[in-house]
């Protein structure tokens, strides 16, 4: 085979092209493909290296994107849909599913552990302005 031959079968963005047909695209991405698509491409290339190396089992990497997706800076529910889906047909239980978003959960608690001393502290200014 003739070295122009392969390359016109080998396409620029493979892991995006895996993504699209497998349905696991997210359409947010969509901007920054058409924008930079060799970016967008390396950036979810490289995400997906743990798997790909057998760092992390498939499984794992489902609870990690779960935890990723459901986590309060993210709230992104087709992501949490799409890969507690994958986690099930990898034989995860409902328990360790359940699990994950509870772990996730403790991100959330931060904003008590911030908040309620600093309202403790204006209250305590006030009442000594009021004294």
């Amino acid at each position: 085979m003739n070295a122009s031959l392969t390359e016109d079968k080998m396409s620029a963005t493979p892991t995006l092209d895996h993504l699209r047909a497998s349905g696991g695209m997210n359409p947010a991405w969509d901007s920054f493909v058409n924008l930079d698509p060799q970016w967008a491409e390396q950036f979810l290339h490289t995400a997906a290296l743990p798997v790909k190396r057998g760092l992390i089992d498939p499984k794992t990497y489902e609870f990690l994107a779960i935890a990723v997706n459901a986590s309060c800076t993210h709230m992104y529910s087709p992501g949490v849909r799409r890969h507690t889906r994958n986690a099930l047909k990898l034989g995860a239980t409902p328990e360790e599913i359940l699990a994950v978003l509870q772990s996730v959960a403790m991100l959330g608690i931060h904003t008590c552990s911030l908040g309620a001393p600093i309202l403790l502290e204006e209250m305590a200014k006030l009442a000594a302005e009021a004294d």
